[in-house]
């Protein structure tokens, strides 16, 4: 199991592939609707045994002190085996090494008790996505 980044037009079609059957299929969205704006200034990692993309995740900068994670997706094969751990360790890293001082996320409700062990605190309700998915605005200070 190692971390890497999406290089190839290759990479990118597992990494947004995952990203789409974890955080959209589920709900009937259509492909496309994994991306955004951001993607293409934005850190992303994946986490790979083998060829196979198992988890993936992003990174972008709100502020030069605020940087957010988002699309945070583990196949549901390899839950609970620490790679969704892995990769928030590596994204704090990288915001820190570049100057953050603190990390926010949008956590669905389920995920929300993974970011709290994590070291994340509730700030607020925030929307809900897809009319059934609650979501929270969650923050870490990096220098704690």
């Amino acid at each position: 199991m190692k971390i890497c980044e999406p290089k190839s037009d290759d990479d990118f079609k597992k990494y947004y592939e995952l990203r789409w059957k974890i955080l959209r299929e589920p709900w009937n969205q259509p492909r496309g609707s994994e991306r955004d704006e951001m993607d293409d200034s934005a850190m992303h990692i994946m986490v790979c045994i083998g060829d196979e993309v198992v988890g993936v995740s992003r990174l972008h900068f709100n502020s030069d002190e605020e940087a957010q994670i988002r699309y945070m997706a583990v196949d549901e094969r390899y839950r609970r085996k620490g790679i969704g751990t892995m990769m928030l360790e590596e994204l704090e890293r990288r915001a820190l090494e570049r100057g953050a001082r603190y990390v926010v996320l949008n956590a669905r409700e389920n995920a929300v008790s993974f970011y709290k062990k994590n070291g994340y605190e509730v700030v607020e309700r925030t929307y809900t996505l897809f009319d059934s998915i609650n979501h929270f605005k969650m923050r870490k200070f990096l220098d704690e």
